[in-house]
């Protein structure tokens, strides 16, 4: 099995890590290359979900894209090794390769991949990491929801839909927080 080994002694703007908070240790846990790509992916895959259309939600605009982004940079900030990890692993990838969209949208795949990736974290990580790093990628479809939708673009925070309050319950349930 191909393993892969995270490491950081920096962090992702490659300034020392802040005062009280230790770097990531040498070896954060052990993945597989799947493992780590599902770890990864994930976030992305999740605000792509957050952002589209669905039955009885309306379509996004790019403010509510920007405040996902947005979320996921929040993760640099964790106090978990593995969030802290996946955030410099997105933002380090330069190869490029696009997924396909329907691939990226389809909720029911999104949702698999959640229960997958709580499967693995399960197996492999630290309960803490395991906890914050499932909050997080939850975070970031919360902040999504909360963004304001369409092409006025007025002000953030909005109260949520019940459409989005179903997607992120079914969220939180597939990633093992409810």
């Amino acid at each position: 099995m191909l393993v892969m080994e995270v490491s950081m002694s920096h962090s992702v703007a490659g300034e020392p890590p802040s005062a009280g908070r230790r770097a990531a240790p040498l070896t954060t846990a052990v993945y597989s290359a799947a493992e780590w790509d599902l770890l990864t992916g994930l976030p992305g895959r999740v605000l792509v979900a957050a952002v589209a259309p669905g039955p009885g939600r309306t379509e996004r605009g790019v403010m509510a894209g920007l405040a996902g982004l947005d979320a996921v940079a929040a993760g640099r900030a964790s106090d978990s090794d593995l969030v802290r990890a996946v955030v410099a692993a997105i933002y380090a990838r330069h190869d490029g390769a696009p997924q396909p969209v329907e691939r990226l949208t389809d909720l029911v795949d999104m949702l698999a991949a959640c229960r997958a990736a709580s499967r693995v974290l399960g197996r492999r990580a630290d309960p803490a990491d395991s906890a914050a790093y499932r909050q997080w990628v939850q975070s970031v479809a919360a902040r999504v929801c909360r963004a304001v939708p369409g092409p006025g673009e007025r002000r953030a925070d909005h109260p949520i839909s019940p459409a989005d309050r179903r997607f992120l319950d079914r969220l939180g349930a597939a990633l093992g927080l409810g």
